[in-house]
């Protein structure tokens, strides 16, 4: 992640969550050095281990240690980080540091249940632009360390030309001849198309990625046969954990599924500083 913006974005959300003070710690002796314990509840993908130490590096007075890298597979029970500093900063950054890596754990341990469903080493999984609004930066890193790949980050990634445009410009040919004729060679384009007749089209002008959009596993192996092995074909809408397997060997090169970073189930993850005791039922 871009250390610039993750600072940036990791202060704003601190900002939000305190306010004018943390009112329930500031009557305790908030000097008092205190030892505390990320600690994952259930089994899953860590990701998020950047978090802590910026948050902290915010606050002041106190030290993160890492116990795992982002990406292992742990265990329910298992401490995954360890912070060492003054009750003031350990307990006022604990609610956005939580936050931030429940979240991003349960994306990564999503995008790796997905691809295991797929096993399909020639399909690569992508995410799409289906983030939280001001989380775009964590959900995508988050894909990554569950073994996913990330589509366009932002407008300015690529043109990709999807059904308003196509009916802005006229069709997918116009479209497409539209766009090319003011792009430099760097810049590459994708479009959707939904019939058989819009492939050809787009075939013929030469788009670099084609979406297939919103077809059955059979249709997307069809019309990949009528695709030259130059173009790229992504498999498109309403691909989920729970359908990707059908997709196995239907020839897409990637299939994008918007429900890896809009559907998110956090990791269970908790912080407890030493001498706590949670209770367990």
């Amino acid at each position: 992640m871009n250390p610039l913006l993750l600072k940036d974005k990791v202060a704003e959300f601190l900002k939000e969550d305190i306010g004018f003070g943390d009112f329930s710690a500031r009557y305790l002796p908030i000097d008092k050095q205190l030892t505390g314990y990320f600690i994952v509840k259930q089994a899953g993908i860590v990701c998020g281990q950047q978090i802590p130490p910026v948050a902290y590096d915010l606050l002041g007075e106190a030290d993160y240690t890492a116990l795992v890298a982002d990406g292992t597979t742990v265990s329910a029970g298992q401490k995954i980080g360890k912070v060492t500093g003054t009750a003031a900063t350990l307990l006022t950054g604990e609610r956005v540091t939580l936050n931030l890596m429940q979240r991003m754990s349960g994306i990564a341990t999503k995008t790796a249940r997905t691809i295991h469903n797929l096993d399909d080493a020639t399909i690569k999984v992508t995410d799409t632009r289906k983030t939280t609004p001001g989380l775009r930066l964590f959900d995508k890193y988050a894909v990554k360390t569950g073994g996913g790949f990330n589509h366009r980050f932002d407008l300015t990634g690529g043109v990709m030309l999807k059904d308003n445009h196509i009916a802005l410009a006229g069709g997918v040919k116009e479209a497409l001849i539209r766009v090319k004729r003011q792009l430099g060679p760097l810049t590459p384009v994708e479009i959707e198309v939904e019939t058989k007749q819009e492939l050809l089209d787009a075939v013929a002008v030469g788009a670099d990625v084609i979406m297939f959009d919103n077809q059955n596993p059979a249709t997307v192996k069809q019309w990949r046969q009528l695709v030259p092995k130059t173009i790229k074909i992504e498999a498109s809408g309403g691909i989920s954990e729970a359908t990707i397997s059908h997709f196995k060997g239907c020839g897409a090169d990637f299939t994008s599924v918007g429900n890896l970073t809009n559907d998110v189930s956090p990791l269970d993850i908790s912080f407890l500083v030493a001498g706590a005791v949670k209770k367990t039922s």
